[in-house]
This record gives structure tokens, sequence and C-alpha cells, in this order.
């Protein structure tokens, strides 16, 4: 056993069991990791955030270099903290509508490019898919899955019929897609378990290499 005599990794390995006496119950030494933890990262966030973006965004560009187009982001910016003031609090409105009003106008076309004109392009048969027969295979499952799905959210009509057996092929679809997305969430955490035993046991205790 070689144990290490770094402090840092000392403090570590003390927060991180600090975190895991959540497993016996709810107490003081989680809180305080917790609150340390959150703490340290809104702190972080803050300066992050001041040094990257506001300062060479914003007071750089206004009060170095003059530009006085900076003042209206400014005032912008600055209608946010009306809202501790009852009686100006309605201007936060403002810097709220231009923020929805442009973001949806940006994030709109970006969804539409990305979750739907994607999916079209992917769900396409093309030739180039059947040049090996795997990857045909698959794009021919990917049609009748999306196809699938997309029949069993559609609500105008009753599922009767033909689309009754194709609406629980497309819950089979989600399911199976539900099932790979709550499985690679507990690999995540899996993975994360791990490191922080191997970081216990070797970097703290030494035991492993």
């Amino acid at each position: 056993m070689n144990i290490s005599t770094d402090p840092w990794i000392w403090l570590a390995a003390i927060l991180t069991i600090c975190i895991f006496s959540f497993l016996y119950r709810d107490n003081f030494f989680y809180r305080l990791a917790e609150h340390l933890f959150v703490g340290l990262s809104a702190g972080y966030l803050i300066a992050l955030t001041w040094h990257n973006q506001i300062y060479p965004n914003l007071f750089s560009p206004l009060f170095r270099e003059g530009n006085l187009m900076y003042l209206i982001p400014l005032t912008f910016a600055l209608c946010y903290f009306s809202r501790f003031i009852p009686k100006f609090s309605f201007l936060i409105r403002l810097p709220i509508a231009f923020v929805l009003g442009w973001g949806s106008g940006v994030a709109i076309p970006a969804v539409f490019q990305r979750d739907i004109l994607k999916q079209i392009q992917g769900t396409i048969l093309v030739g180039e898919a059947f040049s090996r027969w795997d990857t045909g295979l698959g794009a021919i499952i990917v049609m009748i899955g999306v196809l699938c799905t997309l029949i069993y959210f559609f609500f105008s009509q009753e599922r009767k019929g033909i689309l009754k057996p194709i609406s629980n092929i497309g819950i089979i679809f989600i399911m199976l897609g539900f099932g790979a997305s709550f499985g690679y969430t507990v690999m995540a955490r899996i993975s994360l378990l791990i490191g922080r035993f191997q970081f216990l046991l070797g970097q703290l205790l030494g035991l492993i290499k």
C-alpha cells in the first residue's frame, strides 16, 4: 500500500466519501459537499462568463474602444436588474422579449435542419445504403421504425385495421429507443462510479495502478 501524501488528493477523497455517505442517509457531510460543489461551480461559471464573454464582448469594446453601439446591449442587460425594483420591474420584459424573439428566429431553423430534415434524409432509402447488406438492412429498419412511430402518434384517426399492428410496431421502436437511452445513462453513471473507486484505490491508497 502506497498512501498518497498529496493534500489535494486527500481533500478530493474526503469530499468523494462525503458524497457516498448519502447512500446511508441524508446527512451534514453530504450537504456540505453538495453546497461546496454548487458554490464552486457557480463561482467558476461567473468568472468564466466574465472573462470569456462579458468583458471581451461588451466592456472592452465599449469602454476601451469607445464603441457606443454597445450601450444598447448594456442597457438591455441592466433591465434584468429592474426585477428587484418593483416600480420599474416592467422593464425586464424588454430584454426577455428580445431574447425570445431573437432566440426563436435563430433556433427554429437550426432545429428544423437538425431534427426534421436530417431525420428525413436519414430515413430515405438511397443506393449508397445498399452497398453492403448490413447497412441496407439498417436503412430499411430505420425507415420502418420512423414510419411506424409516426403512425402511432397520428391521432386524427382511430387505430383499427392495418393501423393497429403498425402502431404496435411503433410502440416497440419507441420502447427500444427509451431502453437504449436509459441504458446509456446507467452506463455513464456506472462509469463515473468506477472512476471514483479507481481514484480512491489508486491515487489515494495506491492499491491499484
